[in-house]
């Protein structure tokens, strides 16, 4: 079998057997495909260790983000992705039977930690305050700013979500999020109340919890906000508010994690809160919130003679 057939049989396995997303198959499509472009072989035998290793020199040589006039390598983060394809690849290949360069043989590079872009409370509560709520659009957008910070919800598991899918009677509701699974969030009175207040001016009859509005909405097939959409909302939202930096649905993502922590909830929670795999995913909020510490400073710090 050459490459061109496995890869086609491993990206049906992940939407097939593993559930995967449409997005994720298509990035793992592109990984793939830049892989075997430049090594140039065609079956899985020719796959061996010096090979991913000149791949993974070349890929280090690559431009990545431009600062300025700068043009910077690409990111040892993006260069994993291609590897941590490869490596689901040649699982794959095993699983069947393939011969192949075993995936054990492929260590991701070292990445610095995972820095978290927060917003101060203060700035969280204006943000929170710019939709203009005399319009339809602005309850709308209201509703969706309280429902992600309530929920920790992530974009496309909120552009998701059908009317149906929330029950506004109860404080939670089912979600299903990364790999197919379920998990339950829970709203908060203020994102109940923007919900009720938002879906009470809807006049369309669309299943889709939020929708779209203005010209394109009249011309769309499908009225469901994209994430793009909620993207460009929370953008405007962060200008109206005064905020300077950048404001995405994963920062309010971030803001939930960050608020729970603070508030002392422990990690195991806020980790099935947000729906991480891993618990060393969630722990990258811990040196951000750690009050112990801050105490710990704040005490005997400077006491003594200097």
């Amino acid at each position: 079998m050459n490459l061109v057939e496995s890869k086609r049989q491993f990206l049906e396995y992940l939407e097939i057997e593993r559930g995967r997303s449409v997005k994720t198959i298509e990035n793992y499509n592109h990984y793939l495909t830049i892989f075997f472009t430049y090594t140039k072989k065609t079956k899985p035998a020719d796959i061996t260790e010096s090979l991913v290793r000149e791949f993974r020199l070349w890929l280090n040589r690559q431009p990545g983000t431009k600062v300025g006039t700068r043009v910077e390598p690409m990111k040892r983060r993006t260069q994993n992705y291609y590897l941590i394809a490869l490596r689901a690849f040649l699982k794959f290949l095993r699983k069947r039977g393939i011969p192949s360069l075993s995936p054990e043989l492929i260590e991701l590079a070292k990445v610095p930690e995972r820095s978290l872009d927060l917003i101060s409370p203060t700035e969280l509560g204006r943000l929170m305050k710019a939709p203009d709520i005399k319009t339809q659009v602005g309850l709308r957008d209201k509703a969706i700013l309280q429902l992600l910070f309530s929920t920790g919800l992530r974009v496309s598991e909120l552009c998701n979500l059908s009317i149906d899918d929330v029950d506004l009677t109860r404080d939670e509701f089912s979600v299903r999020g990364k790999g197919d699974k379920i998990r339950v969030v829970f709203l908060s009175d203020e994102a109940k109340e923007s919900v009720t207040h938002y879906l009470k001016g809807r006049k369309d009859m669309d299943d889709a919890l939020f929708v779209q509005y203005g010209k394109k909405a009249n011309a769309a097939k499908d009225l469901r906000l994209s994430p793009r959409a909620v993207q460009r909302l929370l953008k405007r939202c962060a200008a109206k508010a005064g905020i300077t930096r950048k404001v995405t649905p994963h920062v309010i993502r971030h803001s939930f994690a960050t608020d729970l922590l603070s508030n002392g909830a422990d990690l195991r929670s806020v980790q099935a809160l947000l729906g991480h795999a891993h618990i060393g995913t969630t722990q990258i909020y811990t040196h951000v919130t750690d009050k112990h510490l801050r105490d710990v400073h704040k005490k005997f710090h400077g006491k003594g003679s200097v």
